[in-house]
């Protein structure tokens, strides 16, 4: 989002943990701090137009607090601090994961109701984020929440690399038959359905208050693009497999041997996991095609191309 922003000229200020290298290379301000810090929300807030709230804690696993006050406290801070400083436009990043049942979603859109029961604290904790953005949307400030799925492509720190080092020590199963489709969405555009909705945002807008699934038109097969991912990365495709029920039975069994014993770590397998490894979940872009011209500006197999070197440097171990 912010190489995007810069490029078209627009002036950027970043509130990060860290320092980062890109970020200094870009020229854009920044500053260090903790969503959970009501005054640095605030301070970052201050002589902006529109604000991008991509932050996060994801997971399968942890305590509800480190959730809650990240996720939906922290979310908090930023509608208070784009209140107080008048901002006129808040772009929320969401995941379709807030609406996750646990059945099948085939071609589901934007009428489909939150769950009353999670999974896991990282969809409810983005759920109760997401409603409170849509509920600020009004007096001055225009919110949208987007819902990129499985977002995937170059740099990525989570998705990518927890699959090839899953792989390489042999603990990467097919979940199910291994018939699920599921959506996917290339990082950069991603990026770029952030920058058209808040170019369309505005009072009274009709992108203003809305929810919008973000993901490539046509779904794929899951077990066909981690095989392929895989074959780029130089390593054998997936050929130890689980039942859906066992999965399922074994996350189970998994989570509550670690809160009985209060094991450190995160479980090899969850209920949340095994659901989503072995069901169809795929999400109608027809909205935000509508409402703000989302259409996706990179083919899953020129992200495939951009993403093979570094899929070479993680399977060699040298990222």
């Amino acid at each position: 989002i912010t190489e995007q922003l810069v490029a078209r000229g627009d002036r950027v200020r970043v509130l990060c943990r860290g320092r980062y290298r890109r970020l200094d290379e870009l020229g854009v301000e920044c500053i260090q701090g903790d969503i959970r810090d009501v005054g640095i929300v605030t301070r970052a807030c201050r002589d902006v137009d529109a604000v991008f709230h991509t932050a996060a804690v994801p997971g399968i696993w942890g305590p509800w607090e480190l959730f809650h006050s990240i996720n939906t406290v922290g979310t908090e801070n930023v509608i208070d601090a784009c209140r107080q400083e008048r901002v006129a436009k808040l772009v929320f990043t969401s995941s379709p994961s807030v609406i996750y049942d646990g059945l099948p979603h085939e071609n589901v859109d934007e009428t489909y109701p939150y769950p009353y029961r999670f999974l896991c604290h990282y969809p409810h904790t983005k759920a109760l984020a997401e409603r409170a953005v849509l509920a600020a949307n009004g007096d001055g400030l225009a919110t949208v929440s987007l819902r990129p799925h499985l977002i995937w492509g170059p740099r990525d720190n989570h998705l990518v690399p927890r699959l090839i080092e899953r792989a390489k020590s042999g603990r990467l199963r097919r979940v199910g038959d291994g018939r699920n489709l599921i959506s996917m969405s290339y990082v950069e555009n991603v990026a770029a359905a952030h920058l058209k909705a808040a170019d369309a945002l505005s009072p009274g807008s009709r992108v203003a208050g809305q929810a919008y699934f973000i993901n490539e038109p046509e779904p794929v097969n899951l077990w066909d693009w981690v095989n392929e991912l895989l074959r780029r990365a130089g390593l054998p495709a997936v050929r130890k497999h689980i039942s859906a029920a066992n999965a399922r039975a074994a996350g189970r069994t998994f989570e509550w041997c670690y809160r009985l014993l209060r094991l450190r770590g995160e479980p090899p397998l969850t209920r949340f996991v095994a659901s989503q490894l072995s069901t169809s979940h795929y999400y109608d872009i027809s909205k935000a095609r509508r409402d703000f011209g989302y259409a996706p500006e990179v083919s899953v197999e020129e992200g495939m191309r951009r993403l093979e070197p570094e899929l070479r440097r993680l399977a060699a171990g040298d990222i």
